[in-house]
């Protein structure tokens, strides 16, 4: 259980900003650190979630910082095979296969990609997360970089922060959409299930911005092509559900969808009501090395079972044109 940390604002932080406040009054902690909770809703002051690092505190006000449960490091290195696209002394990039999970978390002990660097990359015991710097989501494929040693985690993680790193997806969503846009919204837990993320109103939770061009339509789904400006818990997958067009076989946030089209063959049928993932895939990472500073950009090919889907819903497409 996460432990909870009780402080009183003191007369000399009366007036500041809830960062400035907190890095006084809880030093062991870094500024940046504290932002983070706060971004992520760690903080409550007079009771309230407090998700603005610029929120003004007062003297005497009690705030309760929940402090994250220590990282397990009870991660072993296990032989599980990584398709590495890339690799020197700082960095690796992976393409991560669906149905890979990247770390150790509830109800999952072993079996991950951290597992699998510590077993390919024995320095990265000494790195927080095994050197991961960012996530995809079990179910999505694609592209995957870590650090291999603590200057190019630091360095990596910076950038990110700055939306410095380019990550692009390709996914195909439900219905049709006529032009591409930008989704932003501010997504937090979901507060009617706290499995789920949602779009939060302004204020009760972090900033995403997600933009998205149509690369393709077919009769009741299109494929789309999405940059990240930020990057939240299930970002594309909430911000696309929320304008209405959730991922195709999404089972989190796709909601009840129709698993049929009129008049498609049972090939294609067969193929909408057994897709049991969301259609994400992390295709291309664009980034400067942590340490040589050169710039680096990475593809990975869509994975065969979205090919196939693909496939299917062109030829029906071009047999019963659009609905």
């Amino acid at each position: 259980m996460a432990d909870i940390l009780t402080l009183t604002v003191s007369d000399e932080c009366h007036g500041k900003r809830l960062d400035a406040a907190l890095a006084a009054l809880a030093p062991d902690y870094s500024r940046s650190v504290l932002t983070g909770f706060i971004q992520d809703g760690k903080v409550r002051a007079a009771g309230q979630v407090v998700t603005k690092p610029s929120f003004k505190v007062a003297s005497g006000q009690e705030l309760e910082l929940t402090l994250p449960e220590p990282e397990s490091m009870e991660a072993q290195p296990q032989d599980l095979p990584l398709d590495i696209v890339y690799q020197d002394d700082a960095v690796v990039v992976i393409n991560k296969p669906a149905g890979f999970v990247v770390h150790p978390g509830a109800g999952v002990r072993d079996g991950t990609v951290m597992n699998a660097l510590l077993f390919h990359f024995p320095q990265t015991a000494a790195l927080p997360r095994a050197g991961i710097v960012h996530r995809l989501d079990k179910d999505t494929s694609g592209l995957m970089i870590a650090a291999l040693n603590a200057k190019a985690q630091a360095v990596l993680t910076k950038a990110i922060s700055r939306h410095q790193v380019v990550r692009e997806y390709e996914a195909v969503a439900e219905g049709v959409l006529t032009a591409g846009g930008t989704v932003e919204g501010e997504i937090g837990r979901d507060p009617h299930n706290r499995t789920r993320m949602a779009v939060v109103p302004e204020g009760m939770g972090r900033e995403a911005v997600t933009h998205y061009r149509v690369m393709e339509r077919y009769r009741a789904h299109t494929r789309i092509r999405l940059r990240l400006e930020t990057g939240r818990t299930h970002q594309i997958r909430v911000h696309m559900a929320s304008i209405d067009h959730p991922l195709l076989g999404d089972p989190q946030y796709g909601g009840k969808r129709l698993k049929q089209l009129p008049h498609a063959d049972a090939e294609l049928t067969a193929a909408l009501r057994s897709f049991k993932r969301q259609a994400l895939h992390a295709v291309h990472l664009e980034l400067e090395h942590p340490i040589s500073k050169e710039s680096m950009s990475f593809d990975a090919p869509l994975p065969e079972d979205l090919i196939y889907l693909m496939t299917l819903l062109r030829r029906d497409f071009a047999e019963h044109g659009e609905m």
